[in-house]
Parts: structure tokens; C-alpha cells; sequence
């Protein structure tokens, strides 16, 4: 599996964001691309601290019960629930956008673990540092595969 704190891997995503353009679009569900960038920086920001989410009892309980089953998944399916802090509506600046989940991405492979500061998945619960790295790889890889790239 490749890892979002692997220098290489990481560029190869950040290769991957560089190939969008304002005229890219979705081979299924309902984003934008300016859309898909902003909603893909939001949960970056939850594993760095910066965006404070909680779940219901009742979603952290199922969460707790589908983490393995979805971090044991080769991808994440087409069309997935998201959190509804997650769900991106309006239209977003598309460079900044960019520019923003370009540079989060990179924190990953210049500070490593340090960069996670939330040890706590509002869904998931509880989350190591690999279960945080393969959970931000699949979710870019599956964004990115959206909008073919």
C-alpha cells in the first residue's frame, strides 16, 4: 500500500492534483472539481487538529464496528456516505483550492507522524498513525480517480 508519508508517494498525489483543471469532471457523483478540492482538505484539517468534528454515539458506535472493514478495502466505493461537514455545496476559488490541499498533502511527507495531531477519528475513533495514512491515501486516490487523474 502506498503511503501518504512516503516522500514519493506523496509527490505522485501531488503530481496527480496538478493534472486537474477547472474543466475536469467527475466520471460519477455530484462534485465539482473545485468541490472535490475543498471537500478533500476537510479531513486533512480533522487529522491535523484544525477542524474539530463530532459524531452522535450512535455514529462513533458504527463507526468503531466498519473501521477495519473499510480500511481493509483495496478503495473506497463509488458514491460512499460522507460526513455532512464534509459535503461541499457551493463553488470554491479552484487555484486556491488547489494550492491549499497541495500544500496540506506535502505536510505529510515534511513532517511525518507529527503532522497528525488528532489521535481521535470522530467516526473511527481511535486511529494509528498508519490507519490515518492509509485512510487520507484512499480517500485522495478515490477522489482523484473521480475526476480521472
Amino acid at each position: 500500500m502506498k503511503s501518504i508519508f512516503n516522500p514519493a508517494d506523496n509527490q505522485e498525489i501531488i503530481n496527480r492534483i496538478n493534472n486537474l483543471t477547472i474543466e475536469s469532471k467527475a466520471k460519477w457523483g455530484k462534485m465539482t472539481v473545485d468541490q472535490m478540492l475543498s471537500h478533500c482538505i476537510a479531513p486533512i484539517d480533522v487529522a491535523f487538529g484544525t477542524l474539530p468534528l463530532k459524531a452522535n454515539f450512535v455514529m462513533r458506535l458504527l463507526g468503531k464496528m466498519l473501521k477495519s472493514k473499510i480500511l481493509n478495502s483495496p478503495e473506497f466505493k463509488k458514491n460512499s456516505p460522507t460526513a455532512p461537514a464534509f459535503i461541499r455545496k457551493e463553488s470554491y476559488d479552484f487555484e486556491a483550492s488547489k494550492k491549499e490541499l497541495i500544500e496540506k498533502v506535502k505536510r505529510f511527507a515534511l513532517e511525518g507522524h507529527t503532522a497528525i495531531k488528532n489521535q481521535i477519528h470522530p467516526f473511527f475513533g481511535k486511529m494509528t498513525y498508519e490507519e490515518w495514512d492509509k485512510l487520507h491515501y484512499m480517500h485522495l486516490n478515490h477522489h482523484l480517480k473521480q475526476f480521472d487523474c
